[in-house]
């Protein structure tokens, strides 16, 4: 996961949970035309909302939401970090980088977070149809 000054959305993809390989069908053509064959679909965000897919849970129970983790897994190598409390559970400062931007960071309040699919983009997608559950999962996904 890749950190970057606010501003900037942070991104990062996964799905709730593992799934088989999707098995190919066979074509015989041009690129062109394999891309032209495939299908597509309006996508409509009419009901999207942010608070739909509830995200920064502490989904291990160890007072730090998925935010913390993110922050904690991504900060470079051998760099402290400091916390608002003694309870080590809100991260305040670190030393993390971004690879999209080549910026670096060091106050966590100074990076956004956000999923490689934005929230918005996967309800335009189909999320719309998941239940809360999938769209926390998806929200909170840290294996991606």
């Amino acid at each position: 996961m890749v950190h970057r000054p606010a501003g900037h959305r942070r991104r990062f993809a996964g799905a709730a949970r593992a799934r088989a390989p999707a098995q190919a069908a066979t074509f015989s053509g041009s690129l062109a035309q394999a891309v032209a064959a495939v299908p597509t679909a309006a996508e409509s965000n009419t009901g999207y909302d942010r608070t739909l897919f509830k995200h920064w849970v502490d989904a291990n129970g160890d007072c730090q939401n998925a935010r913390a983790e993110v922050l904690v897994s991504e900060a470079e190598p051998d760099t402290p970090i400091t916390y608002t409390t003694s309870g080590k559970c809100t991260v305040s400062t670190g030393r993390g980088f971004s690879y999209y931007d080549r910026v670096s960071w060091t106050l966590a309040s100074d990076v956004d977070i956000d999923h490689m699919v934005p929230l918005a983009e996967a309800w335009g997608s189909g999320a719309r149809s998941w239940t809360s559950a999938r769209r926390e999962a998806y929200a909170n996904d840290l294996n991606s």
